[in-house]
């Protein structure tokens, strides 16, 4: 098979992928003739998912791009402060709603996410490749911190999560996919990820403990698993904590209810 030579340079977070001594700078690297720009960035530990922009030669090319001897090719991550859709052809449209699904070490994250409002499916006996099949025809994105699992041909969309804090990587996906316009707390079952609604007392009374019925007037239904919810203590501890997580995000509070 006849070998080639090709330049690459990684930017920003994209070097934590690659090897030690190939960060933060040009290198050049061996590849097979047939080989395209997607296989080279793969091979050397970066997720197709993550790159936003692929320049070859000074120019914008797509993964089918056939490596040539001599090519160099830059690699960018998503940009979250500029927007390069004009530029960027790497991968299908988004979903106009946003829908995620998490893999099964990221059970505190879908939760955490559910709490703020997002479509979150989770299931931590899901292997990946229920994972990918769901994504796939749901079009749900990926959230995972396996780069082996982004690397899936058949998957679209994806989004590796950096840190292993969960706040942190509650504002990692939410400016990832611009979403905090999308924040609405207390929307969403965080058991079963089904939308809430409110019901009348009266149909909530049998269905609550007698001490939560005589101190709470406002209550709410999941539509999909019917688990009753009132604002109790828990809720004041969670209304906390995501307005810390939105301050901590960069967010206005005012996506934060007064009420649930």
């Amino acid at each position: 098979m006849t070998v080639a030579i090709a330049e690459f340079h990684f930017y920003v977070e994209l070097n934590r992928f690659i090897a030690w001594a190939y960060r933060q700078r040009a290198f050049t690297r061996p590849y097979a003739r047939d080989a395209t720009v997607k296989h080279m960035i793969e091979a050397l530990g970066v997720p197709h998912t993550e790159v936003e922009l692929i320049m070859v030669n000074g120019v914008v090319a797509d993964f089918s791009h056939r490596m040539q001897d001599g090519d160099r090719v830059s690699i960018f991550p998503h940009f979250h402060a500029w927007d390069i859709s004009p530029l960027a052809n790497l991968h299908p449209p988004l979903a106009q709603v946003i829908r995620l699904i998490a893999d099964a070490h990221l059970g505190r994250l879908a939760k955490s996410l559910r709490m703020l409002g997002f479509d979150v499916l989770y299931r931590n006996s899901y292997p990946d490749n229920d994972v990918v099949r769901i994504a796939r025809d749901d079009e749900r994105i990926v959230l995972t911190r396996d780069r082996d699992l982004l690397m899936r041909k058949d998957l679209a969309h994806g989004c590796y999560l950096y840190s292993t804090v969960c706040d942190e990587q509650v504002c990692e996906v939410l400016a990832r996919f611009n979403l905090i316009a999308a924040v609405q707390p207390f929307s969403r079952c965080l058991a079963c990820n089904g939308l809430l609604r409110p019901i009348d007392k009266a149909v909530a009374d049998d269905r609550v403990p007698l001490e939560s019925g005589r101190h709470y007037d406002r209550f709410f239904e999941c539509e999909s698993c019917r688990r009753v919810f009132w604002e109790g203590s828990h809720v004041a501890r969670m209304r906390n904590r995501i307005a810390r997580v939105l301050q901590q995000c960069g967010a206005g509070l005012e996506r934060l209810p007064a009420e649930m």
